[in-house]
């Protein structure tokens, strides 16, 4: 298997020298080869008690040589990278087929027939395809229960981690977590991938679903960027359900908003009434070259209806063109958040709303409304909020008679539903850790967590400081370490300096992710010592 390190080093060197072309669909292909039930199920699946036509990725065990054509058919028409075909190849996706004890096996077939191929070729790449689930965790499927989710991001991490085990193994160079219409769900298979393949370079592709300009899940495409730029993926792009003129307007977005080399693989135009794609090579390599020429693009393919003639036109249209310089990375950002929609603190914002309503230890009424179970409208509070002006919510449920975690997921699950609501960030506010993680499993966007500290000292704070940036949190700090609270001025600033450093050179935090709270103290108590309480927050 290729050093992981060169890997990235040599992709990321040709990326800019040239546009590097991605490989085009397998579904239409593979569905083209008219393969009976007989030949899906193979000799070792010939007894197997569900119907297996239409799994594709079955085929990796039982029809290698079919699989091995089509790797070849699409590098010999110029592709630079081809993906493994495992696009539904995890636990959740084969368990309609009975196929969940034969996931890791898929995979690493999978990435061995793409490696194989590509052996053939230099400076040729496997990429393990990711695909989406049949599950979403921002989105209820029952109309009569918003807060109610299919799967746990914890089941979703899992059915991730398998497949991504066996992609490494199987000798995939990157992963390209595809298709993604729900932020969250990809949330969890980044942190898939970076527990069990941290060497990989991760490669995000999002689905804008329609004209809208949003996902499935309702981020915009800078949302979207927002919430999942903690990664650190080699490239970010957008893919399928759209044809070239439909996703120019967010491949232009997305151009303008990430620091990395962006990609562009659209389906073959729209579908036609039956479900098919009428776009002709010529017709999407025009268009695919217009993106290239105005300086849009690092990675160039195709989704649905393309095949080995539509790659071949398009690597030959951007043989000669230079690739999208990469911008570099903005110095001294901005505090940036997201909901549905991006929320930026600049030098001209003013003054930042917090609603803090949704608090149990702070709003009699919203505390009354959670107890009761009266989860709707305590979801009124929440809207009320955003309607006056909040520009984030934070969301507290910490009381002694509460099932506080259960309270956070049911709350944060129905508010993830209304869209006026979800379209500004969250603040997940505890003194519980465990609270506070079953939060941060709730929300697509990038939010904050209100708050850690020093007070179990340095080792506490690592651990959880780097859990919510797995997450793509911002994290609010307390002047507080093992200590005690910090009074005065000096203590404040000791050891707010002491957690900056820690974040940023340890936990490899950006500074515009933290935000101190120097302690409001009690004042006007009557008590002498009390007196500079005031004075010294503000001086902090």
């Amino acid at each position: 298997m290729q050093d992981p390190v060169d890997t990235r080093g040599r992709l990321a060197e040709l990326l800019t020298e040239r546009i590097l072309v991605l490989d085009g669909a397998w579904g239409v292909l593979l569905q083209g080869r008219g393969l009976t039930e007989e030949r899906f199920r193979g000799e070792r699946f010939a007894n197997h008690p569900r119907d297996l036509q239409g799994d594709p990725d079955l085929l990796n065990l039982t029809q290698p040589q079919v699989v091995s054509e089509l790797h070849h058919a699409y590098l010999q028409a110029g592709a630079d990278i081809t993906t493994t075909n495992t696009f539904t190849a995890t636990s959740i996706g084969q368990s309609d087929y009975g196929l969940q004890d034969a996931v890791y096996e898929m995979n690493v077939q999978g990435a061995r027939l793409a490696k194989e191929a590509a052996g053939g070729h230099p400076d040729r790449f496997v990429a393990g395809s990711v695909g989406p689930l049949n599950v979403t965790l921002s989105l209820s499927p029952k109309v009569e229960d918003a807060a109610f989710r299919t799967v746990t991001f914890d089941q979703v991490y899992e059915a991730y981690a398998e497949q991504m085990r066996g992609l490494r193994n199987g000798g995939a160079d990157l992963l390209l977590i595809e298709t993604i219409f729900d932020t969250l769900n990809a949330k969890a298979a980044i942190a898939a991938a970076k527990d069990v393949a941290p060497e990989l370079p991760i490669w995000l592709s999002v689905t804008i679903v329609d004209r809208s300009g949003r996902t499935l899940s309702g981020q915009t495409i800078e949302a979207f960027w927002i919430s999942v730029a903690h990664a650190d993926p080699l490239i970010v792009g957008v893919n399928c359900s759209l044809g070239a003129t439909e996703m120019r307007p967010y491949v232009e977005d997305l151009a303008r908003l990430a620091p990395i080399p962006t990609a562009c693989y659209p389906n073959a135009g729209l579908p036609n009434a039956f479900g098919g794609y009428d776009e002709t090579p010529e017709i999407t390599c025009e268009l695919l070259t217009g993106f290239a020429t105005d300086g849009l693009v690092n990675i160039v393919g195709g989704c649905c209806g393309t095949t080995p003639d539509h790659i071949r036109a398009i690597a030959t249209a951007v043989r000669d063109v230079a690739p999208r310089p990469i911008p570099p990375s903005p110095e001294g950002s901005m505090p940036t958040f997201s909901g549905l929609e991006p929320f930026r603190i600049r030098p001209d914002t003013g003054f930042v709303m917090i609603g803090e309503r949704q608090n149990v230890t702070g709003s009699a009424k919203f505390r009354r409304l959670i107890e009761s179970g009266d989860f709707e409208a305590a979801v009124g509070v929440a809207l009320e909020q955003v309607q006056s002006g909040a520009n984030l919510l934070d969301v507290n449920m910490d009381a002694d008679l509460l099932d506080s975690e259960q309270a956070m997921r049911t709350f944060l699950n129905l508010i993830a539903t209304e869209p006026e609501i979800a379209r500004v960030p969250i603040m997940i506010d505890s003194s519980s850790w465990p609270v506070i993680e079953a939060g941060l499993k709730c929300s697509q966007g990038k939010g904050v967590v209100n708050s850690i500290s020093l007070k179990e000292g340095e080792a506490d704070f690592l651990d959880k400081a780097r859990r919510i940036k797995r997450y793509g949190a911002a994290v609010v700090v307390m002047a507080f370490d093992e200590t005690g609270q910090a009074g005065t001025v000096d203590r404040k600033i000791q050891i707010s300096e002491r957690a900056y450093r820690l974040l940023v050179d340890e936990a490899g935090y950006e500074p515009a992710d933290i935000i101190f709270d120097p302690n409001i103290l009690a004042i006007a108590t009557g008590m002498d010592e009390h007196a500079d309480f005031a004075k010294a927050f503000i001086e902090a």
